[in-house]
């Protein structure tokens, strides 16, 4: 008979299997992982490989530094000045009301409400995240553009009507995320500051936020990215003016944005080879692309850092 030890022992053709089945599983899992790396690759290579001829033909200085947007003119003008500077304008003001809420948001629901009711209201936000962003469009005109000029504001869609939906729409993503990290500091954290005389204020303030300033910086970020890289909204709600608004401070201005611009052109444009028309929408998609990429790493950078403190 054979002894229990010798069962267990393998055969050289049965390690041979053993060895190159596991291979073969690390390769697909590494293959299925790096999934989403290839796709990056692949999309920088066929946005980059269509934008060169544009700067080749047409240079960098009127794309970037021009102030006139006329495509189809003749000589056609491809300043994009104006659609960088209401992307950010646009951006901004959406940040500047998204952020602050979406913070005071996560901090209600993960220090001040009942467990019953905080799952109640964070599910309602999180379904914000499920509406179709043409919904918020139709939103945009129909509730929020009336609203506007009900008030005296001549034009109903307008930087401020965008950025008011984009703000809407960033929340979702600020709040669960910074929800999540605020969620996530130990129990014993709070508890130390209570037993320190702090009030539940004072430990929200200056010991939970600064704790958990990692994962809030994060969750603002993409929700910054989330408002960056809308298309519909901006399409339908913002006016579509491809010029600086006047004064600078006039939220009320008309304005238009990187996505609505390729969106709105696309259909138009000569999809012929050499069309500057057509590869100046490339231009815009890599530079979009480019400071999406800046963001996410800046991002990165933040939570690394705060993780070294």
């Amino acid at each position: 008979m054979t002894s229990p030890s010798s069962a267990l022992l393998l055969g050289a053709a049965a390690q041979f299997r053993q060895r190159l089945f596991a291979r073969i599983g690390t390769f697909t899992l590494a293959l299925i992982a790096s999934a989403s790396v290839f796709a990056v690759c692949f999309i920088f290579y066929f946005i980059i490989r269509d934008a060169i001829p544009f700067f080749v033909k047409e240079g960098f200085s009127e794309f970037f530094l021009g102030t006139q947007w006329y495509p189809s003119g003749n000589p056609p003008k491809f300043g994009a000045l104006p659609i960088f500077a209401g992307t950010f304008y646009v951006t901004l003001l959406s940040s500047l009301i998204s952020v602050p809420l979406g913070i005071c948001a996560a901090a209600a629901i993960s220090d001040m409400l009942g467990a019953r009711l905080r799952e109640i209201v964070k599910s309602v936000v999180e379904i914000l995240a499920a509406i179709p962003s043409v919904a918020y469009g139709f939103f945009a005109l129909v509730v929020v553009a009336p609203w506007l000029q009900s008030l005296g504001v001549a034009r109903g869609t307008n930087a401020l009507n965008v950025s008011l939906v984009l703000a809407l729409m960033s929340l979702p993503t600020i709040v669960s995320l910074a929800e999540d990290a605020l969620r996530a500091v130990p129990r014993d954290v709070r508890e130390g500051s209570y037993a320190l005389g702090a009030t539940r204020a004072e430990t929200l303030l200056k010991v939970v936020i600064p704790s958990a300033r990692s994962g809030i910086c994060a969750a603002c970020l993409l929700g910054v990215m989330r408002a960056l890289g809308e298309t519909m909204v901006v399409w339908m709600a913002s006016g579509n003016s491809a010029r600086f608004p006047t004064p600078w401070y006039n939220v009320f201005s008309s304005v238009r944005t990187l996505t609505a611009t390729i969106v709105g052109e696309m259909g138009e444009a000569d999809h012929a080879t050499g069309s500057s028309r057509y590869a100046v929408l490339f231009a815009m998609a890599l530079s979009l692309l480019v400071f999406s990429f800046a963001m996410n790493a800046f991002s990165t950078w933040v939570v690394k850092k705060s993780i070294k403190r």
